[in-house]
Protein backbone atom coordinates (compact mmCIF):
# COMPACT_ATOMS: atom_id res chain seq x y z
CA UNK A 1 0.00 0.00 0.00
CA UNK A 2 1.00 3.42 -0.70
CA UNK A 3 0.07 7.40 0.96
CA UNK A 4 0.79 9.73 -1.43
CA UNK A 5 0.07 13.35 -1.24
CA UNK A 6 0.48 15.88 -4.50
CA UNK A 7 1.80 12.88 -6.26
CA UNK A 8 4.91 12.23 -3.56
CA UNK A 9 4.78 8.58 -1.53
CA UNK A 10 4.91 9.94 1.57
CA UNK A 11 4.30 5.94 2.98
CA UNK A 12 4.60 2.44 1.47
CA UNK A 13 4.27 -0.61 3.23
CA UNK A 14 2.91 -4.16 2.34
CA UNK A 15 1.83 -4.24 6.00
CA UNK A 16 -0.86 -2.31 7.06
CA UNK A 17 -3.53 -2.80 9.65
CA UNK A 18 -7.11 -1.40 8.52
CA UNK A 19 -9.20 0.06 11.19
CA UNK A 20 -12.24 1.77 10.95
CA UNK A 21 -11.60 2.38 7.19
CA UNK A 22 -8.57 3.22 7.47
CA UNK A 23 -5.20 2.25 6.59
CA UNK A 24 -2.67 2.32 9.44
CA UNK A 25 0.78 2.06 7.79
CA UNK A 26 4.20 1.19 10.27
CA UNK A 27 5.71 4.14 11.72
CA UNK A 28 8.90 3.28 10.25
CA UNK A 29 7.55 3.09 6.42
CA UNK A 30 7.03 6.95 6.76
CA UNK A 31 9.46 8.89 4.86
CA UNK A 32 10.69 11.36 7.46
CA UNK A 33 12.04 14.02 4.68
CA UNK A 34 7.97 14.92 3.88
CA UNK A 35 6.71 14.30 7.75
CA UNK A 36 6.60 17.95 10.02
CA UNK A 37 5.53 16.62 14.24
CA UNK A 38 2.67 18.57 15.07
CA UNK A 39 1.68 19.89 18.42
CA UNK A 40 -2.19 18.67 17.67
CA UNK A 41 -3.97 15.62 19.49
CA UNK A 42 -7.26 14.25 19.45
CA UNK A 43 -9.01 11.89 22.14
CA UNK A 44 -10.63 8.38 20.49
CA UNK A 45 -13.15 7.25 22.94
CA UNK A 46 -11.45 3.65 22.51
CA UNK A 47 -7.49 3.90 20.76
CA UNK A 48 -7.00 6.61 23.41
CA UNK A 49 -4.78 10.10 22.69
CA UNK A 50 -4.13 10.34 18.79
CA UNK A 51 -1.16 12.68 18.17
CA UNK A 52 -0.47 14.15 14.29
CA UNK A 53 1.92 14.86 11.66
CA UNK A 54 2.39 17.52 8.87
CA UNK A 55 2.79 16.27 5.88
CA UNK A 56 5.21 19.03 3.84
CA UNK A 57 6.18 18.13 0.43
CA UNK A 58 7.33 21.25 -2.43
CA UNK A 59 7.16 23.80 0.20
CA UNK A 60 3.01 23.05 0.86
CA UNK A 61 2.11 21.94 4.12
CA UNK A 62 -1.02 19.46 4.84
CA UNK A 63 -1.60 20.11 8.68
CA UNK A 64 -2.15 17.23 10.32
CA UNK A 65 -2.66 14.36 7.97
CA UNK A 66 -1.63 12.00 9.57
CA UNK A 67 -2.10 10.78 12.95
CA UNK A 68 -0.97 7.69 15.50
CA UNK A 69 -1.19 6.10 18.63
CA UNK A 70 1.92 6.83 21.09
CA UNK A 71 0.23 4.54 23.41
CA UNK A 72 -2.82 3.10 22.72
CA UNK A 73 -5.43 1.53 24.96
CA UNK A 74 -6.33 -1.98 25.85
CA UNK A 75 -8.40 -3.06 22.76
CA UNK A 76 -6.73 -0.90 20.42
CA UNK A 77 -2.98 -2.31 20.06
CA UNK A 78 -3.38 -2.95 16.35
CA UNK A 79 -2.49 0.46 15.58
CA UNK A 80 0.66 0.80 17.98
CA UNK A 81 4.11 1.83 16.40
CA UNK A 82 1.16 2.84 12.97
CA UNK A 83 0.15 5.74 11.37
CA UNK A 84 -3.01 6.83 9.21
CA UNK A 85 -3.61 9.27 7.00
CA UNK A 86 -6.72 11.63 6.07
CA UNK A 87 -7.02 15.46 4.49
CA UNK A 88 -6.69 14.69 0.84
CA UNK A 89 -4.15 11.23 1.19
CA UNK A 90 -4.49 8.70 -1.17
CA UNK A 91 -4.34 5.53 -0.07
CA UNK A 92 -3.45 3.15 -3.11
CA UNK A 93 -2.10 -0.47 -3.92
Amino acid sequence: MKAIWKGTVVAESADTVVVEGNHYFPLASLDRQYVVDSSHQTTCSWKGVASYYTLRVDGADNANAAWYYPTPKAGAESVAGRVAFWKGVQIEQ
